[in-house]
């Protein structure tokens, strides 16, 4: 066989197996059980595939944590600007491992004491940040759209947070607040969602068809 046509075998071959495995997984959804009530087999290599799939997903996360702590660690023996902060990520990334690994049911302690409060703070100060950014587009782009974002956003905020030796406003944060969140920003929310959805289904069904090969190259 020639050499020059090695790589066009193994794209070939990958195409195969990709498809082969997604009509597998498919069928296994809609082929689930036997007229008996029991699983069918298209149903057991549809789990096989997935527990393949998951367990390959978790090796590839142990993968980029093992680089990202390469990366680290490089920057703290190079002495490079952060390298006291590359230093506390693997410090905290070797103890969440070791209290996971010998006080496994107590993993969320690690979270609920650490995690959460850091997200909470990175939300406060979203919130600041795009009030802030909202007031600098009235400067350069004074425009429907702009008042809109302002207004809306300080609506939240407002009713949000009880101001000091005010309180809660009378109806922003029983009937403002949950109609922009709840019916506004979820109807958007939703029109994103069943974007991304339908932009999956289509990158699915060119893969599963063998249109696009982001394995082997479009070749």
């Amino acid at each position: 066989m020639n050499r020059r046509n090695i790589p066009s075998l193994i794209i070939i071959i990958s195409t195969a197996i990709a498809m082969a495995s997604g009509f597998l997984v498919l069928g296994g959804y809609f082929f689930a059980q036997n007229t008996n009530g029991q699983a069918s087999l298209l149903s057991d290599i549809r789990l096989t595939l997935l527990n393949w799939a998951i367990i390959l997903a978790g090796f590839a996360i142990f993968i980029g944590i093992i680089n990202l702590s390469q990366v680290h660690f490089k920057k703290i023996q190079n002495k490079q600007k952060g390298a006291f902060y590359s230093l506390l990520l693997i410090v905290s990334l070797a103890a969440t491992f070791l209290f996971g690994l010998f006080k496994p049911g107590q993993v969320e302690i690690v979270f609920t004491t650490v995690q959460l409060p850091v997200e909470a703070s990175l939300m406060a100060l979203l919130a600041i940040t795009l009030t802030y950014a909202s007031i600098r587009l009235l400067r350069r782009r004074l425009n429907l759209l702009s008042v809109i974002f302002l207004v809306t956003a300080l609506l939240i905020l407002l009713g949000t947070a009880p101001l000091p030796f005010v309180g809660d406003i009378p109806g922003l944060s029983d009937w403002v607040r949950p109609f922009i969140a709840q019916v506004m920003a979820a109807a958007g929310a939703r029109g994103i969602l069943i974007g991304v959805a339908l932009g999956t289904l289509t990158t699915g069904l060119r893969i599963l068809f063998g249109s696009d090969r982001p394995y082997g190259g479009n070749k």
